[in-house]
């Protein structure tokens, strides 16, 4: 009976042992804030209407590579951190008031905002505002092309210039003082057809 009452011991410390271990590892009880706060998230919803905004900048702007929109998405979080970190210091503090010009001169320069304000206006960006100074976009708006698409396909096809360079990816951000150097390249045929329906095609190009 010793025997077996001996060999029985071990068991039950394992067996406690075990018990100890699954109760380590459950997870801690919720306290009560924490409860009330859960109730209030819906994260299945939360995820469906941040993929929805999403879907709608992707179609809207006929974005094909999603990493552009992820990539705009984090520096305009980047911005919103810099500007919460900026609030913290004074009104007239010139560490806040360099950094703040300093970066309004840049979005500003870039197009992304057309005033250069205050600080506040910066908490305002969102992914859409980097989204319209793609090339397809600045193409419409100049009615070099009539839907966004068909930009798409004229800068992959090589048709398109910016300066005296030729730009075949439609994720290229025109800034403010290139946006007027936007046009055909010389060999372009559209451009020839352009030309030739607004009567300023010279007779070296129309024999050619």
């Amino acid at each position: 009976r010793r025997c077996s009452a001996g060999a029985a011991q071990p068991g039950g410390e394992e067996e406690r042992a075990e018990r100890r271990r699954e109760g380590d590892e459950a997870m801690r009880k919720l306290k009560y804030h924490e409860q009330k706060l859960l109730k209030k998230v819906n994260f299945l919803q939360w995820k469906r209407e941040n993929n929805h905004r999403e879907l709608q900048v992707l179609r809207r702007y006929h974005i094909q590579d999603r990493d552009d929109y992820s990539k705009y998405n984090k520096v305009c979080g980047m911005i919103t951190k810099l500007v919460s970190m900026l609030k913290t210091l004074a009104a007239n503090d010139p560490a806040r008031i360099e950094i703040t010009d300093l970066i309004l001169d840049k979005l500003s320069h870039m197009g992304i905002v057309t005033t250069k304000k205050s600080l506040s206006q910066l908490e305002e960006i969102s992914t859409s505002a980097f989204c319209r100074r793609r090339l397809p976009i600045i193409m419409v708006r100049n009615k070099m092309a009539e839907t966004v698409p068909e930009a798409v396909t004229f800068i992959e096809q090589g048709h398109i210039r910016v300066g005296p360079e030729t730009v075949t990816d439609p994720a290229f951000l025109v800034t403010k003082s290139m946006e007027d150097f936007v046009t055909w390249v010389d060999t372009s045929k559209i451009r020839k057809k352009v030309r030739q329906y607004n009567d300023t095609l010279d007779d070296f190009e129309f024999m050619n």
